[in-house]
């Protein structure tokens, strides 16, 4: 029997999924003051992706991305270009794998060596996948209040703290529109905004297919305001330079947080939080790997694919020879070949498929 996910379930996966680990990153520096601007770019295109794959999905809303696919583009084609998706999938997760490692080994466990929380953070990964899709939707259910307040109370602690300072913003867009639109394409819509592709693998488990265009946009939006919201802070507390040359830049933005002699070194809940955002990320990226693996080759049951994909995680995690390497490659790399599974791929499916007649769903056994 298919696995089910509830509203909820779905608006708080969006909301955590796209939080995930972009404050790690000044996004958008190269527009320097407007960075926020190319944020707001970025995020409308976004929106008008997640657009565009709501509509595809709501045309065979009992289908994951590879039986679209292959409705699409015939079963061989479109079994390979599944294929292609779960190698995205995983090697997204395997990004979110070695940060995860290079943060706990930069912040709180400076002695520990990084394989060593990168495999324990796998196991705990394989071990919510193996429970099944509930069990990991449940996860997100119980972080969702824990991340909300914690972002909520270090941002009003920045706010009477007097670290704002809004000059930093000015003068608006001193250098015309062009820099903030270089910012903002593929880059910024690539990540994290294009990352919404892996919800294809969870649409069709909600029960009211009806309302997954209204339930998927409302979550967009409201961590896409999020998202923007961080970039000024960051930019209003640090500068351009500082925040554009920071390792972690709200990580330095929090440091500088002293309120009386109480509230101060906060670090380690900022350190938290971007731990609980690359566990999601990381963890449905791995998920949507090996559920589109499960499903393409049914032969090898799915605690085989979790092995299999999990240790290539594990392993080409390591094949970065060091961190500003692994960011490098991510920001400046990787983002450039991401449109191809987000933007190019999905708009063949959406012309494809309003001419293609969908058939009738079959059965399925519990992935």
């Amino acid at each position: 029997m298919e696995e089910r996910i509830t509203n909820y379930q779905l608006v708080v996966m969006i909301i955590l999924f796209e939080i995930g680990s972009t404050p790690l990153f000044a996004l958008g520096s190269s527009a320097k003051q407007d960075s926020w601007l190319a944020m707001l770019a970025a995020a409308a295109a976004g929106f008008f992706l997640l657009l565009m794959f709501v509509s595809i999905q709501r045309r065979a809303p009992e289908q994951d991305i590879v039986r679209l696919l292959r409705i699409c583009f015939g079963k061989v084609a479109g079994s390979v270009l599944g294929v292609s998706f779960a190698i995205y999938f995983a090697y997204e997760s395997m990004r979110n794998v070695r940060d995860f490692g290079e943060i706990s080994n930069l912040t709180l466990l400076n002695t520990t060596p990084k394989y060593i929380t990168m495999f324990i953070i796998l196991l705990l990964a394989s071990y919510a996948i193996m429970m099944g899709v509930d069990t990991l939707f449940r996860v997100t259910e119980t972080l969702l209040p824990i991340v909300a307040i914690s972002y909520g109370l270090l941002i009003f602690l920045i706010s009477i703290a007097h670290l704002i300072h809004f000059d930093n913003l000015l003068p608006t867009l001193e250098d015309g529109f062009k820099p903030v639109l270089r910012a903002a394409f593929p880059d910024m819509v690539s990540f994290p905004f294009g990352q919404t592709i892996i919800f294809f693998m969870v649409w069709h488990m909600l029960p009211e297919q009806k309302k997954v265009k209204k339930l998927s946009l409302t979550a967009y939006t409201i961590v896409s305001l999020f998202l923007i919201l961080m970039n000024i802070i960051n930019i209003t507390v640090l500068g351009t330079t500082l925040a554009a040359n920071s390792t972690l830049p709200f990580l330095q933005t929090v440091q500088l947080i002293e309120v009386g002699d109480i509230f101060e070194r906060l670090d380690v809940l900022v350190t938290l939080l971007l731990f609980l955002g690359l566990f999601v990320k990381m963890t449905t990226f791995f998920w949507g790997a090996v559920y589109a693996l499960a499903h393409i080759f049914p032969s090898l049951r799915k605690a085989t694919w979790l092995v299999i994909v999990g240790s290539l995680i594990f392993i080409t995690s390591f094949l970065e020879p060091n961190y500003s390497v692994h960011v490098w490659l991510g920001l400046k790399f990787s983002v450039k070949l991401y449109p191809l599974f987000q933007v190019i791929i999905p708009l063949l499916m959406f012309i494809v498929i309003r001419f293609r007649k969908i058939p009738a769903p079959k059965a399925t056994s519990d992935i």
